[in-house]
């Protein structure tokens, strides 16, 4: 089989798509033949070696992916031939990817391959981080910082599906006008104005109640410093690169709890509220209360052009990879 291998750690250039042995499950494994895999930034920093866990190289990138299940294991009560969509630390970005069986979900009705690899992660991460981590209600205001981007766009929408009034800031015209399509109340381009004033205009000085953040960098403390009494913080990820440092006494003054949200390490530790989560979002796909957006679907062998998508931040929702051939399933 055909997989996209990392032999050193580093940048994009190290990676080469490679013939390797077709694994085999053992007992609590399933085998998943990948129709397409999706991109996710964590995947880049995977890559890099600087996220929260390292793989020893030789390993295959891409922790998401939808597709056939292909092999089971001793101890699977997975069928064979049973779609899916899988969220694991990496390994997606082969033709088959070899993981526990309890990391598996039916694939959501009336979604294709397509819409299906793209949606645990992102959706998942900012249910999360909106329901469990900052408790959002109805009539609350939520910023959303990387509003284009695919937690970041997820957010916009779940944030609308959950009664917010949604503010969505990102860099660029393009970008707003994306995240507008997806329901924004108000749009903030942060290249062109300053954000904290901009956010005093919106809300009449009052401040948002909840600042969702995966891009970190220059824009995280005047976010902060926007928030209203009793805000919540929620820190995502850096898609800008740098890890901001906050001065403490912001959080004491306004009352307001800085948030991190872990999705991936929430859902390894097997809370039922996990599980829940996921047949919301399944109930909110099927009344089209949210939709995957897709920004584009690369060719396998096109694996650098998908990633350079990514780390250029540059997409409007998910990048994606299709691993075989005409994978749509209607």
């Amino acid at each position: 089989m055909r997989a996209v291998i990392c032999s050193e750690l580093g940048s994009i250039a190290n990676l080469t798509l490679e013939e390797v042995p077709e694994p085999t499950p053992g007992p609590g494994e399933i085998v998943i033949d990948v129709q397409v895999a999706a991109l996710n930034f964590p995947d880049t920093l995977v890559i890099e070696g600087k996220y929260q866990f390292r793989p020893e190289p030789p390993f295959s990138p891409g922790a998401e992916a939808a597709g056939v299940i292909s092999a089971v294991g001793d101890d699977v009560a997975w069928k064979v031939g049973t779609p899916v969509v899988a969220v694991h630390t990496h390994g997606a970005f082969a033709e088959k990817w070899l993981i526990p069986a309890e990391l598996a979900l039916p694939m959501p009705e009336g979604l294709s391959f397509e819409g299906a690899a793209g949606f645990s992660m992102t959706y998942g991460t900012s249910y999360y981080a909106l329901k469990q981590r900052s408790g959002l209600q109805p009539g609350e205001t939520l910023l959303v910082l990387g509003a284009a981007g695919g937690v970041g766009s997820a957010a916009v929408e779940l944030g609308k599906a959950m009664g917010a009034k949604v503010i969505a800031a990102a860099s660029s015209a393009e970008k707003l006008a994306f995240a507008t399509s997806l329901g924004a109340d108000h749009t903030i381009n942060y290249s062109e104005v300053d954000l904290r004033e901009a956010i005093k205009e919106i809300t009449q000085g009052r401040g948002v109640d909840v600042v969702y953040d995966p891009v970190g960098g220059p824009l995280s403390e005047p976010a902060f410093r926007s928030l209203a009494w009793n805000g919540r913080f929620l820190v995502v990820g850096f898609a800008a690169g740098d890890i901001p440092a906050m001065p403490l006494n912001l959080p004491l003054l306004k009352n307001a709890s800085i948030v991190g949200v872990f999705w991936g390490a929430w859902m390894r530790r097997g809370t039922p509220e996990a599980a829940q989560n996921i047949r919301e979002l399944y109930e909110l796909a099927a009344t089209a209360k949210i939709e995957p957006r897709i920004s584009a679907i690369h060719d396998f062998e096109n694996y650098a052009d998908a990633l350079t998508d990514l780390t250029s931040r540059t997409a409007t929702g998910k990048v994606l990879l299709r691993v075989a051939g005409n994978a749509s399933r209607s």
